[in-house]
């Protein structure tokens, strides 16, 4: 399995929100299959099929597709970006996971899980 995909299987249940998944289905797919509610955006239409797909920008969110989220998720965003899905997540009382697109640094709790790096936001919303 994913790493990730894994991490959240064994952390997160319900709904979760990926963002930005631009052409990056695998683990939204591998999700989906776990049993998960898996929703994805982008602020483009992508043509995935199998999961909820919404096209929005975190800049300017539309509340109700994060609503009712156990995690709000980002594979590699732009780092600008990021603020923007703190507060979205802060708003509807999820945690976040980024996997960073190269060397960023968060502020986040750095997890490093079976080679794979990312980010996790938890307990504090």
């Amino acid at each position: 399995m994913l790493p990730i995909a894994e991490y959240i299987s064994e952390n997160y249940g319900g709904k979760v929100v990926e963002v930005g998944i631009g052409y990056n289905w695998i683990v939204a797919l591998k999700l989906k299959e776990n049993g998960f509610r898996v929703v994805v955006t982008d602020i483009n239409p992508i043509p995935i099929k199998d999961v909820e797909f919404y096209i929005d920008d975190i800049t300017a969110p539309k509340l109700d597709i994060y609503s009712n989220s156990s995690l709000i998720y980002s594979i590699r965003p732009p780092p600008e970006i990021v603020p923007f899905i703190l507060k979205v997540a802060k708003i509807v009382r999820a945690d976040v996971l980024i996997r960073p697109f190269g060397n960023e640094f968060y502020s986040g709790k750095l997890v490093n899980y079976k080679n794979e790096r990312f980010y996790v936001w938890r307990d504090r919303f």
